[in-house]
């Protein structure tokens, strides 16, 4: 019977531990900059863009490119916030010319 009970308070202390690191997984995509890049990077090459968590040290734009690698720049450069209308632009026509194409 202890060995059923100490086996059963071991499932159960694993699978608590497994919930509870759970949304610090979530979180990995959004993690923090230290300092900016201070290069432009070319639009087309930008394929997404996130915020970084207000949490974080600096406020921060993340820009993430085709090959996978993301960069933290500063969200006050004119470029920055040029790149992220346009990429608003394209996620709001691409799905303006899905919606229209469906529906006719």
């Amino acid at each position: 019977m202890r060995i059923l009970m100490s086996l059963l308070l071991l499932v159960l202390f694993c699978s608590i531990q497994l919930t509870s690191s759970a949304p610090n997984a979530l979180e990995a995509q959004s993690s923090c900059c230290f300092q900016f890049y201070k290069k432009k990077i070319p639009l087309n090459l930008v394929v997404s863009f996130y915020q970084t968590r207000s949490n974080c040290p600096i406020s921060a734009i993340v820009f993430r490119t085709a090959a996978g690698r993301e960069f933290c720049v500063d969200p006050n450069s004119s470029w920055v916030n040029s790149h992220i209308a346009k990429m608003n632009s394209r996620t709001t026509t691409a799905t303006t010319a899905k919606t229209l194409s469906t529906t006719v």
